[in-house]
Parts: C-alpha cells; structure tokens; sequence
C-alpha cells in the first residue's frame, strides 16, 4: 500500500489537499487526530501528570492548551512531552497502516503537521511526500480566520521547519496561493497520472 504523506505549514492548505484525495477515494490518517487520541490513554496521562503536573487536566481529560503552554515553553520541555507522546503515535499509526492495507485499500493519505524531515519522523516509509506550500502572510491570515490568535499562529510557524525544507524532502510540491478548487483540481490531477502505475 502506498502512503502518501501530505506536509506544510500551518495554513498552507494541507487539509485541502488531503480532502481531494478523499474526494477520490483514498482512506486517511490525520496524525494531529492520533496525537489527540493518544492523550485519552491512561498511561499517557499519567506520564503527562507526572511530567507537568496535575494542572494540565480538566476533569478526566487532557486540556490541550494547558498542556501546550508547559509543553513547548522551551526544546527541554517539547523533548519530555515528545518523548511520551511520540511512541504512542507511531504505534497508533503502524496499527491503522496495517489494518486499511488488509483491508485491501491500494494508497493511503497521510497529513503530517510536525513533518521534520523523513528519517526522523513517520515519513521514513513514504512513498510519496506532498509539499503544500502557501506565501507566510495568506498563511497567517487563513489561520486567524479558521479561530487561531495571530500570535499563536506566529509562535507555531516559527517552529515549524521552513518552505525550503520542505521543498528539499518533497518529491511532489503544490503552491497553495489561489482558491481552493484550484489547489483540489492541481491535486486531482496529479493523483490521476500517479494512480495509473498503481
């Protein structure tokens, strides 16, 4: 089974690309949505209590953003929470990789938000690696809209890796700076001449 892996910035369009692909069939994996899951497991809450405190919690539950704002305060502190959340997800994901191939599905897509590069993260195994890239000021502008704080979203972009990179480790780019028709229609496209050598 093909795994494609959807990776950019924060706005530039990801979801959009994937959603294509699920227009044209193909099953998915949102690694954000296994990261969240991974935090309803016992063993990882309390690991995280343990780590940074009893204050992350909101009743049973993770609160997310208490957590990112111990969390990624600092490297040090993002190394302890990836070091509890990391093995989880992988584990998570090879289980969902392995029951849509025996179900029989030719490609899946991936969307991978934290994309580094593609021998320190899940995406050692892509078969193909998808770039959406979009200019940093619409980025901003589309992640306010959808509900994000300005200075959020600048805090996240600054630490995520930059368009060149991806560019680098990408075997197939998309520039995300007009409608979303038009990046679904660019996507299609290509899935329509990749999809013949399946």
């Amino acid at each position: 089974m093909k795994k494609l892996f959807i990776i950019g910035g924060m706005g530039a369009g990801k979801s959009t690309a994937r959603k294509a692909l699920v227009d044209a069939g193909l099953p998915y994996i949102d690694l954000d949505k296994v990261g969240h899951d991974v935090l309803t497991w016992d063993t990882v809450k309390e690991e995280l209590v343990d780590t940074f405190g009893p204050d992350i919690m909101d009743g049973d539950a993770v609160d997310r953003k208490a957590l990112a704002h111990k969390a990624f305060v600092s490297p040090a502190e993002t190394r302890k929470l990836n070091r509890i959340t990391v093995p989880r997800i992988e584990d998570a994901y090879r289980d969902k990789v392995a029951e849509l191939e025996a179900a029989g599905n030719k490609a899946v897509v991936v969307e991978h938000s934290v994309f580094k590069n593609r021998t320190s993260s899940l995406a050692y195994d892509a078969d193909v690696v998808i770039a959406v890239l979009a200019p940093l000021d619409v980025r901003i502008e589309r992640a306010v809209a959808s509900g994000f704080d300005e200075a959020d979203v600048r805090r996240r972009i600054a630490r995520q890796i930059t368009d060149a990179d991806r560019i680098e480790a990408a075997d197939v780019v998309f520039n995300n700076d007009g409608t979303p028709e038009e990046l679904h229609n660019q996507v299609i496209a290509w899935w329509d001449t990749y999809r013949k050598d399946l």
